[in-house]
């Protein structure tokens, strides 16, 4: 059935060409629509809550657990049982969905390769349905590519690592496909094409439709998720529970909700993981305005300490009572080839980082670079050598608000308030260039540390902070440093004067934006 059968009601506004109309077809089309009417409304509300609740917190409020879910955190409840093929997660691959980097990914050695459309991905309609188009051919056998500059052929190996989509948070929408007048839902729009696709596939392989569920702030959240995968499953014949997905624990308020979370996507649900970066980002941005909560240095904000360490072992423990995974973090460092001591001290950071988190009881970790994948999996097979540690419920059990709260020590330092220019200016300018995955100063960095690098130097510049040598940050020296900055950059950055324009706005805005990729979305070509 062709596009053009579909509803007046159901329009798509990019360019359909290529390939793109095996997966913008009717019948993927119309589970978007089924979801939109379905959910939309809910999710716009759940929206202006995050709003309200941002107003609490300007206010002094701090966040803890909920008096009204109590029961649920103390009943005796779990998850449902887990696949097989997603019991053993010691060391998961992340990236963009680009042909090149699906085919890497999966071939990598790690256990599960975690397909982004949201944090690594720019979305310009271009890079949406390749992406979908590249995962689609996974489960077709169809996945090759023939570098057009090297001449190098890829293809998929023997043992290619078990695929997980991350679809877009909820914030964020796809500007190209509208229902019923109104653009849709980005994350429901990426969800519905690759179930569409790929679920009956996976199945018959062994496998199945798995998914990370990214930046959800509470309960309620979940389970809009939960009522996604059931009316997606229903539409498509699948047996509830089908579906599994892992969620992002990357907000500061989800912390508080970890047990509510599983219980909302119970039939759903495989584990929790630590996304870091996003978490410190988000601590940033909904207690920026609390004096109590100004932060130092991003390199100094470490896992072993502090907030992160508390809420790494919580989640462990909170996993695992339910009988689901607790997934470490991620390593962002990527091979510094020029120069071998330098990327040995990397590399050994690494190890040093997943041991810790082997010994806190993790049933897994992340990493950015394939370069990474053996250093991970080394200590998760010394440390860990069964394929999960669910029976290890460490010392998080007991941790309270104040632990998840307790900010971290340090400086505040030029070099730290120069690092977060350069990193989030470059970043903005490659993600306005259609890249969300960007190697910066041996980091592979995406949205998230962006995000981190302009609400630290916002929140410096709301508290007019002292840096270590006693200067304040003001914003004359922080538009100084922006004006040094740029002319370090290297040249032929396309974009560089809209990056620069962009991340001063943010860093100058009188309140905080929710997330730099909407009003970056308002300008992004394509």
């Amino acid at each position: 059935m062709p596009l053009d059968t579909l509803p007046d009601t159901v329009r798509v506004l990019g360019p359909v060409e290529g390939r793109a109309a095996e997966v913008l077809t009717p019948e993927a089309l119309s589970l978007v629509a089924e979801l939109h009417r379905a959910l939309d409304g809910r999710r716009k509300t759940l929206l202006k809550q995050r709003e309200a609740r941002q107003v609490r917190f300007d206010n002094g409020d701090l966040p803890d657990f909920r008096a009204d879910t109590a029961e649920i955190r103390a009943g005796d409840w779990t998850v449902a049982p887990i696949p097989a093929d997603l019991l053993d997660r010691r060391v998961e691959i992340t990236g963009p969905t680009d042909r090149k980097m699906v085919i890497n990914a999966l071939n990598s050695g790690a256990r599960v390769f975690m397909a982004d459309f949201e944090d690594a991905t720019s979305p310009t309609w271009a890079n949406v349905v390749e992406g979908q188009i590249n995962l689609k051919d996974r489960w077709s056998g169809d996945l090759a590519y023939s570098d057009p500059a090297s001449g190098k052929a890829y293809s998929l190996g023997d043992t290619p690592a078990v695929l997980l989509v991350r679809p877009r948070g909820w914030h964020l929408l796809e500007r190209h496909v509208e229902v019923d007048g109104e653009p849709v839902a980005g994350g429901l729009f990426d969800f519905a094409l690759y179930l569409t696709h790929n679920a009956k596939a996976a199945l018959d392989q062994g496998s199945g439709p798995y998914f990370y569920f990214p930046k959800l702030e509470s309960m309620e959240e979940a389970a809009l998720w939960d009522d996604a995968c059931r009316i997606a499953q229903s539409r498509l014949g699948l047996p509830v529970g089908t579906i599994k997905a892992t969620i992002l624990i990357e907000t500061i308020t989800a912390a508080f909700e970890m047990d509510e979370i599983l219980f909302a996507l119970k039939d759903h649900i495989v584990g929790l993981n630590c996304g870091r970066w996003d978490y410190i980002f988000s601590t940033i941005k909904r207690l920026g305005l609390n004096p109590d909560f100004l932060t130092p240095d991003r390199a100094r904000m470490v896992m072993g300490e502090a907030f992160l360490s508390a809420y790494s072992r919580k989640l462990i423990a909170t996993c695992h009572r339910r009988g689901a995974f607790a997934m470490g973090g991620m390593a962002a460092q990527i091979p510094i080839k020029s120069d071998e001591a330098a990327n040995a001290a990397a590399f050994a950071k690494v190890q040093a980082d997943k041991e810790r988190e082997a010994g806190y009881g993790h049933d897994g970790t992340w990493v950015a670079h394939p370069a990474l994948v053996p250093v991970a999996m080394e200590v998760f097979n010394r440390l860990m050598p069964r394929p999960n540690q669910l029976d290890v419920f460490g010392d998080g059990a007991g941790l309270g608000q104040s632990d998840l709260l307790e900010m971290h020590k340090g400086p505040r330092t030029e070099a730290g308030l120069r690092e977060n220019i350069r990193v989030g200016i470059q970043y903005i300018e490659a993600w306005l260039n259609g890249r969300g995955a960007v190697p910066l100063y041996n980091l592979m960095e995406d949205a998230a540390t962006a995000e981190i690098s302009r609400t630290q130097v916002w929140q410096w510049l709301k508290h007019a902070a002292t840096l270590d040598d006693g200067r304040t940050v003001d914003e004359a020296l922080v538009r100084a440093l922006i004006e040094d900055e740029v002319t370090r950059m290297p040249p032929g950055l396309e974009r560089l004067a809209e990056a620069v324009a962009l991340f001063t706005q943010l860093c100058f805005a009188q309140t905080c934006e929710s997330f730099l990729t909407l009003p970056a979305y308002e300008v992004l070509d394509g």
